[in-house]
């Protein structure tokens, strides 16, 4: 419905911990896997009503499987945020628009994934002068990316970090009151894959009323050869939450009626054969 009337639809405050679908002393109900699989997520808040880290760890998997969403951020609209985690507009994502400062071209910069998003720090990442959002193609081989990286915060900040493939692959350290770095250097790059830039403390640190200051990039995509970029092992984590949800989809009986059901049924169906064909190499 979103997409019809020229919107953009996102997954919003997804988790507090890390879902585990092997644990079944903890439900785990949450669809988002479907609505990867499925086209619906235009972009995801990772920087929202909820823990970062845990939730980034899902985006994560969910880029190593093929899926290119975006970095997104938001609040509850909430104005007693005394009990709450922070005031309204707190988390917040940057758009990179260009020359088109419309609402359309705002929509279109976070559709296409040239955004940050933030509770504090101001991140700025590239590589080969290409930022969020872009896809650079190289031929098969061994090559190397100039990355430029740079963060400034109003609070100090303990990690600045590259993420690859969901694994850090560079850190730099802060240095004085840890609130400002510029980094140049190469990458060395022999297979497909995305990058990222974050940046975060290890607590809480005021003005920042949140459980601690954390901001990443949207990803860079960077294409070798013809290779995709694919994670068997991700896939297969998705797939066995989608048993999770099947099976409480199976148990359920308060519906509104068959066909209701059925349809529930039909998108777990269609999810599985994506994630099932993202375990095959390619």
């Amino acid at each position: 419905m979103a997409h019809a009337q020229g919107a953009l639809a996102g997954y919003v405050h997804p988790f507090d911990a890390l879902p585990a679908p092997e644990d079944r002393s903890v439900a785990l109900t949450d669809d988002l896997p479907v609505s990867a699989a499925l086209g619906l997520v235009d972009y995801m808040e990772v920087v929202g009503f909820s823990d970062h880290r845990s939730t980034a760890a899902i985006w994560y998997r969910l880029l190593n499987c093929g899926f290119r969403i975006p970095a997104g951020a938001g609040t509850d609209a909430m104005a007693n945020f005394a009990s709450l985690r922070g005031p309204v507009g707190l988390n917040r994502v940057f758009v990179q628009t260009g020359t088109d400062a419309t609402h359309e071209g705002w929509l279109k910069g976070i559709r296409d994934g040239r955004t940050f998003a933030t509770n504090g720090p101001l991140v700025q990442f590239s590589l080969d002068g290409r930022g969020p959002g872009s896809e650079i193609r190289l031929p098969r081989g061994a090559h190397e990316l100039k990355m430029r990286a740079a963060v400034a915060s109003i609070v100090p900040i303990d990690h600045l970090e590259v993420v690859a493939n969901g694994d850090v692959i560079a850190g730099f350290p802060l240095a004085g009151d840890r609130t400002a770095a510029k980094i140049e250097q190469t990458i060395a790059v022999t297979r497909s894959g995305w990058y990222t830039l974050r940046a975060s403390a290890d607590r809480a640190v005021h003005p920042v009323l949140d459980i601690y200051p954390f901001a990443t990039t949207s990803p860079v995509y960077v294409i070798v050869g013809d290779e995709a970029i694919r994670s068997a092992a991700d896939a297969r984590f998705f797939l066995a939450w989608l048993d999770r949800i099947e099976a409480f989809v199976r148990a359920h009986t308060d519906w509104n009626g068959p066909a209701e059901r059925e349809s529930v049924l039909g998108s777990l169906a269609r999810a599985r054969a994506v994630y099932q064909e993202r375990t095959q190499p390619r």
